[in-house]
C-alpha cells in the first residue's frame, strides 16, 4: 500500500467519526466517537512526520478534555424528557449554517486542488521532529512562547480570584 492510500483511507475514517459526532443522538457515544476523531487526526499527524503534535493530540484532546467531557455529561444525566423543544427557525438556521459552512469547505478544497497537491513526506524531512520544534521554539519563538506561558499564569490565578470572590459572597 502507497502513503497516499493510507493517507486516504485515514482521511476517510476521520470524516466517517467526525460525521458520527454530529449524527449520533446519545451524547456519550458522540464524545467516544469524537475520541476516536483524535487518535485518527493523530494517526494523519504521524504519517506527515508529526510526532510531537500526534503526541499532543493524543495525551492534551483525547486524554484530558474528553475525560473530562464524559465526566460532565454522566453528571448532567440527560435525558429526552428535561431538553427544552427547539423552535422551527433555529433548525432552519442551523441548516442554512451549515450549508454555508460546507460550501467554504469546498471552495477551500477546489483552491487546494488547483494550486498542486503537496509534496510526500520523505524519511529524511525532519520537520515534524521533537528535537527542531525545540531549536525553533527556544530561539525564534522564545519571545511568544514567554508571552503566553505569562499569560497562562495570569489566567490561572485569575480564575482563582474569581473563584476565592465567589465563595466569600455565597458564605
Amino acid at each position: 500500500m502507497s502513503l497516499e492510500t493510507i493517507t486516504t483511507i485515514l482521511g476517510g475514517l476521520t470524516i466517517g467519526a467526525a460525521l458520527m459526532v454530529v449524527i449520533s443522538r446519545h451524547p456519550v457515544r458522540s464524545v467516544l466517537y469524537l475520541v476516536l476523531t483524535f487518535f485518527l487526526i493523530s494517526s494523519n499527524y504521524i504519517l506527515m512526520n508529526a510526532q510531537f503534535l500526534a503526541v499532543v493530540n493524543i495525551i492534551v484532546y483525547a486524554g484530558a478534555i474528553m475525560v473530562l467531557f464524559l465526566f460532565v455529561l454522566m453528571l448532567l444525566n440527560l435525558d429526552k424528557d428535561s431538553e427544552p423543544k427547539t423552535h422551527v427557525l433555529v433548525k432552519i438556521a442551523s441548516v442554512v449554517a451549515g450549508g454555508i459552512l460546507f460550501t467554504v469547505l469546498i471552495a477551500a478544497l477546489k483552491d487546494g486542488i488547483a494550486l498542486g497537491e503537496a509534496a510526500a513526506p520523505s524519511a529524511q524531512n525532519n520537520e515534524g521532529l521533537v528535537q527542531n520544534l525545540g531549536q525553533l521554539l527556544f530561539s525564534k519563538y522564545v519571545l511568544p512562547f514567554e508571552v503566553s506561558s505569562v499569560l497562562f499564569i495570569a489566567s490561572m490565578v485569575g480564575a482563582v480570584l474569581l473563584a476565592k470572590r465567589e465563595k466569600q459572597v455565597i458564605d
